[in-house]
């Protein structure tokens, strides 16, 4: 060996993950390195540049950076740098610029995956293990995502435009052509006080004057308080523009008040998240909102697909692409119920639709049936209401089958009689199955336990979430029976951690990530949710309410956290590579069209779920209480 490569080879020696190299490997990756000199300032990767080699920086160091210019790491000698893109799609995601002159040494990447495949240590040191590895994988996919990493305050443009709810109307219309705003946040208090300092307690908008002071030749002397729309929708300015989005298509507002901790601070505009939206979901709903016909929105249809594969190819994590889906699945539902109410006239009594299971807890992928059901008002007369009622849920079940949400085969939909009932009733259904569980009828009965509504008198479904978070926390013998049901669907692993694979059928040697990933993990979440009297639909808000409750510890639950988010992220990249192939995107996959670095993560995710699966059967237990 020659005087340089031996000199390479002592340098190699003494730095992680080549200490542990055997001879004969070391030899050969010192016999095979390239060396590089860069000059302070230089770029050694841009992002999306291919990456052929792993960088090992002799002397120097560079520094890495996201694609909005935030540094991301700062790497000196003896460090290594490039092998997340070998071990994944073989792009760069972080550009490398020399922070100093630099010598870098460039190992193959062919040796590169050699070293990975056949030397354990060395693989353990790149992937990093385990859950640090699920942790690792996550944070980077949230790392690339402004709506995901931008927080509201940062986009608060807009000053808040106040009235006091004694202040005359006219005082506001004033107030609103002066400011050139279309509607006004209205507090409590006096013409004059420090309003911003009030309590929010409604907001008047242009509709409200044309159709309440206008339309009904009000004095302009009215009180703003017998004429604004209570109910105001906030957010607080520490959240992300994602979630600030996600409440704007959900209550169909324009413009939300931002507080900090209670005190109103600011306003945000749809229209400055808009600029940051990359994805279409947003104009998707707005779309949504202006068909009036099924068959109009069935032209919308492809367009969903469309925002689908580019929330996926974008980068947007689990708990965004859930949430758009599941946005644009309500505001199908809510225009459906708009037309059939000016089809068959106003309802009788007053109801809530409620959307269940993947819809309710924002977590709805493009392959999904549906599931939904019908709260009455307690007036509710069946034989003069019921042919109402039952008209509505048909018109909307078969518009939403047309719009690619296929019947629920279990027949859990508002048209069955069984799920369209009275609040009374609905209470006493989830006090029977809360006080006298039955496994094989819990089985059947737990996507009702996550429920949220979507049109109507939406607070009959916060009756209910508050109804069952305090009558299931109280009850330890459901709870038991909840965890066992939580427990039939294992995760797809054999004895020495192998892929378990389906055999016979149309998805033989695959993997259903539903049914064996990314579903179990839901219910063992949801277990742990009731429990802690939690009220939260989605998986991740529960996560928190979790460990806020001490019913698991941080770290558990995010390890629960990563192992969903990476199931599920790997469920959405296999659906929508079949969309844009022309295939039926479907829920399994085959692991061997997986990375190396993805078939392992995978299996660490699978750990996590069966580690928590076995937590259940010492945490809760059938006949306890």
């Amino acid at each position: 060996m020659e005087v340089e490569q031996l000199e390479i080879r002592d340098h190699l020696k003494r730095h992680p993950p080549f200490d542990q190299l055997p001879d004969q490997w070391l030899d050969r990756v010192a016999g095979e390195i390239e060396v590089g000199y860069f000059k302070a300032g230089v770029t050694l990767l841009e992002f999306g540049d291919e990456v052929n080699d792993l960088g090992y920086i002799r002397s120097g160091a560079v520094e890495m950076f996201r694609r909005d210019g935030e540094l991301y790491n700062r790497l000196g000698e003896g460090e290594i740098f490039g092998q997340l893109a070998l071990m994944g799609n073989g792009r760069a995601r972080f550009p490398v610029t020399a922070q100093e002159d630099t010598l870098v040494y460039f190992i193959p990447g062919a040796l590169f995956h050699e070293l990975f495949e056949q030397v354990e240590t060395f693989a353990d040191f790149v992937e990093v293990e385990d859950r640090t590895r699920l942790r690792q994988t996550a944070a980077a996919r949230l790392g690339d995502n402004l709506l995901l990493t931008t927080r509201v305050d940062h986009l608060v443009s807009l000053h808040p435009v106040v009235i006091a709810d004694s202040a005359r109307v006219q005082q506001a219309a004033e107030l609103m052509s002066r400011e050139d705003m279309s509607s006004v946040i209205v507090v409590a208090g006096e013409p004059g006080e420090d309003v911003l300092s009030g309590d929010l307690v409604g907001v008047l908008t242009d509709s409200d004057l044309r159709r309440r002071v206008v339309a009904e030749a009000m004095s302009f002397e009215t009180p703003v308080s017998e004429v604004m729309s209570t109910g105001l929708v906030t957010i607080e300015r520490d959240q992300f523009l994602f979630e600030a989005l996600m409440v704007m298509l959900r209550d169909k507002v324009h413009h939300l008040p931002v507080l900090d901790r209670g005190r109103l601070v600011g306003l945000i505009d749809l229209s400055d998240i808009a600029g940051h939206e990359s994805q279409s979901s947003l104009f998707v709903v707005r779309n949504i909102q202006y068909r009036n016909s099924i068959e109009g929105l069935e032209s919308l249809v492809s367009d969903v697909r469309a925002c689908f594969v580019r929330l996926v190819r974008e980068d947007a994590n689990s708990h965004m692409i859930g949430s758009a889906m599941a946005g644009i699945g309500r505001a199908f539902k809510q225009r459906l119920l708009e037309l059939g109410e000016e089809a068959l006239g106003p309802p009788p009594v007053p109801y809530c639709y409620l959307a269940l299971g993947s819809m309710a807890r924002d977590e709805q992928f493009i392959v999904t049936d549906q599931d939904n059901a019908m709260v009455l008002d307690d007036a509710f007369d069946p034989a003069a209401h019921d042919a109402y009622f039952l008209e509505l849920a048909r018109f909307v079940s078969d518009g939403l089958a047309r719009l690619g949400y296929t019947y629920c085969k279990g027949d859990v939909m508002a048209t069955n009689r069984q799920w369209r009932q009275p609040l009374s009733v609905w209470k006493e259904k989830f006090s029977n199955w809360i006080g006298r569980p039955k496994p094989e009828t819990l089985l059947h009965s737990s996507i009702f336990f996550d429920l949220d509504g979507v049109h109507g008198k939406t607070v009959f479904a916060g009756e209910l979430q508050s109804f069952i978070a305090e009558k299931a926390s109280r009850s330890p013998h459901f709870l038991g029976c909840l965890a066992r049901n939580a427990q039939n669907r294992t995760p797809p692993l054999g004895f020495f951690r192998d892929f378990v694979l389906e055999k016979g059928g149309r998805h033989e040697n695959s993997i259903n990530l539903k049914r064996r990933g990314s579903g179990p993990l839901v219910d063992v979440i949801r277990v742990h949710a009731l429990a802690a009297a939690s009220t939260a639909q989605n998986s991740f808000r529960r996560l928190d309410d979790i460990v806020a409750a001490g019913f698991l510890t941080a770290s558990m639950t995010a390890d629960l956290c990563d192992a969903l988010e990476f199931i599920s992220v790997v469920r959405a990249r296999h659906q929508a590579a079949a969309i844009e192939a022309g295939d039926t995107p479907n829920n399994n996959i085959d692991p061997e069209t997986l990375s190396n670095l993805e078939r392992r993560t995978l299996k660490d995710a699978f750990k996590v779920l069966s580690n928590a699966q076995k937590f259940l059967k010492f945490r809760y237990r059938p006949g306890a209480g």
